[in-house]
């Protein structure tokens, strides 16, 4: 580095090609600007790039939140597998999003002033020359993956976690993107002819990310089907109650809970990208106190009302945990869509709906027989549409005249204060939403219907009995009941799966038949979800290699490894004390 001053520099730089060896004023000061202005960008090159991988830092540490959220909320025998999974996310996420996910979502709309479905430019980054904004998005990639860990845990085999996480990323989400976020998105308000003017207003992602998980979610659930012994007995009968299948850990959840606030504040105000524009230094500051005030509001309103229902039906005041955690981050969901553009009053507002939203949508998903292991769906998916719809209520004209350089359209709320009834922003919302939830359900329900049909969804009913980590992860013991000592039941089914684990050599050579039933209220008793079952010329080949054991086996504890096949009429009790 050269110890001259600029001024110094310039004075030999024109002198030196200067016809008479003397430089004019005009010349020197000419140099002496275009010096500072170049020092002037680069410093905000360097202060943007930095703010961006800060915040995408804190996204991606979200990882870490989800990941002990699902692990609180699961079973002790199901710990390892759901982590794995987790971690999976992450990488499934980062190879997609990298070789074409990200090229689908960005890729040659740069300036673009034509409308188009999806990129086609940059595969494998080639061309991209700010990484540092691959860097977010791919963090944001990866949280919408993540969101459906916890929906699909304690029973969707490995290989088709890995293989789902990998689709959404390289492709589901890349198109939500680019319609939504992109230059030449038919749906963004970045566009340089907007949908009906306005375009949709989604500031960081509660559409784009937390929709197209939620909506994943509840796709996968629904095919996959809930855990054993959660709704239906193993005839398949609808219990009078539902079966409650505590996590193991409150204490992870609430550390899950508090961590993914506080990468909320990279994933909201991070979404501003650039800091040094002007006045959005005003903008990052505006949207934190939001993001915070929606999130306490959510958190309240769940409590308040799970413990008023909780006094009314039980004579008792209690106060849930687990609701007020949910309700936190239904606040922050909520909030994401708008967060730089509603006042502050009304991110109160919108938390405290979504907190209400949350409650209410949790419960009808029991009411369904809708498993979700951590209330993903209500938390992400419900609250992903409320955030959307309250931009189109509470957009305030100042602020999105600041952030998107445009005030013609604003919330409903406040068009009536100009004396009129403009829904252009409110349409635009709706019709995004209804874009993204269409296009997931068409992408997503044949993929895992695929993955069910041919028997690579669902885990293996047995495995589900003495968890997951024993199957997956090579654990020597699993099943703790709820004091923490292994059931005296938990041996016969550990030694049945070990039995079952020497037999698997066999019974690949032996032909086996896919089911392919989706599961629904009346079938459970015929649903193997996509389980291999065990057929009669299985048994007989079995016979003949002299492997009696294992067809007497199949007979004592058939009720474990087919759900429809009962014949020693173990009662529900019994599993589900084990469970």
């Amino acid at each position: 580095m050269s110890s001259e001053s600029t001024y110094q520099t310039c004075l030999i730089n024109l002198t030196a090609t200067s016809t008479d060896g003397t430089p004019t004023t005009d010349a020197l000061l000419q140099c002496i600007s275009n010096s500072f202005d170049s020092t002037h960008t680069n410093t905000n090159s360097s202060i943007d790039t930095f703010f961006l991988l800060y915040a995408a830092s804190l996204v991606f540490f979200m990882q870490s939140g989800f990941a002990m959220i699902s692990a609180g909320c699961v079973r002790i025998n199901n710990v390892q597998n759901t982590l794995l999974k987790n971690l999976l996310d992450a990488c499934g996420a980062s190879l997609g999003f990298y070789t074409v996910g990200y090229a689908f979502a960005y890729g040659g709309t740069k300036d673009a002033t034509s409308t188009t479905f999806i990129g086609t430019e940059n595969f494998f980054l080639a061309g991209v020359e700010n990484d540092s904004f691959w860097l977010f998005q791919f963090a944001f990639c990866a949280t919408s993956a993540t969101i459906v860990a916890g929906t699909l845990a304690e029973r969707c085999q490995m290989s088709a976690y890995l293989a789902y996480s990998i689709m959404l990323a390289a492709f589901v989400y890349p198109v939500v993107v680019h319609s939504i976020w992109s230059q030449a998105g038919f749906l963004s308000a970045h566009n340089s002819n907007p949908l009906w003017g306005s375009g949709m207003v989604d500031f960081a992602g509660g559409c784009v990310v937390h929709l197209t998980g939620g909506m994943t979610a509840l796709i996968a659930t629904i095919i996959l089907g809930p855990r054993t012994g959660r709704f239906y007995d193993l005839r398949g009968k609808v219990l009078d109650k539902p079966k409650e299948f505590p996590g193991h850990s409150l204490a992870l959840q609430c550390l899950g809970t508090f961590i993914l606030w506080f990468g909320w504040y990279g994933f909201n105000a991070g979404s501003i990208i650039s800091l040094t524009l002007e006045d959005n230094y005003l903008v990052v500051s505006h949207t934190a106190i939001n993001t915070t005030l929606s999130a306490a509001a959510g958190c309240v309103m769940t409590l308040f009302l799970s413990t008023v229902v909780a006094e009314r039906f039980t004579g008792e005041v209690t106060f849930n945990l687990q609701y007020a955690m949910n309700g936190c981050l239904s606040g922050l969901v909520a909030i994401t869509a708008g967060c730089s553009v509603v006042e502050s009053w009304a991110s109160i507002v919108i938390g405290l709906v979504a907190g209400a939203l949350y409650w209410g949508c949790s419960q009808l998903l029991v009411k369904r027989r809708i498993d979700d292991a951590v209330d993903a769906i209500p938390v992400h998916m419900v609250n992903g549409i409320w955030g959307s719809i309250s931009v189109g209520l509470f957009a305030e004209p100042n602020l999105l005249q600041a952030v998107y350089g445009t005030s013609t359209h604003v919330g409903w709320f406040y068009s009536w204060g100009r004396g009129s009834a403009d829904a252009i922003l409110l349409a635009c919302q709706v019709v995004g939403i209804l874009f993204v939830i269409g296009w997931v359900v068409g992408t997503m329900t044949p993929f895992f219907w695929l993955l069910h049909y041919f028997g690579y969804l669902r885990a293996d009913s047995l495995e589900e009995v003495v968890g997951l980590d024993i199957g997956y992860t090579g654990a020597e013991r699993g099943g703790c009941n709820k004091h923490g000592n292994y059931n005296e039941e938990m041996d016969e089914y550990l030694k049945e799966y070990e039995h079952r684990k020497r037999e698997r050599i066999e019974l690949k050579k032996i032909r086996s038949i896919p089911a392919s039933s989706i599961h629904q209220e009346r079938l459970h008793g015929n649903s193997y979800h996509g389980r291999r079952i065990i057929t009669q010329e299985m048994i007989e080949s079995l016979d003949t290699i002299g492997n009696n054991e294992m067809v007497e086996s199949n007979n004592n504890t058939s009720d474990i490894a087919n759900d429809s096949a009962i014949s020693n009429g173990r009662s529900h009790a019994t599993l589900s004390e084990v469970a």
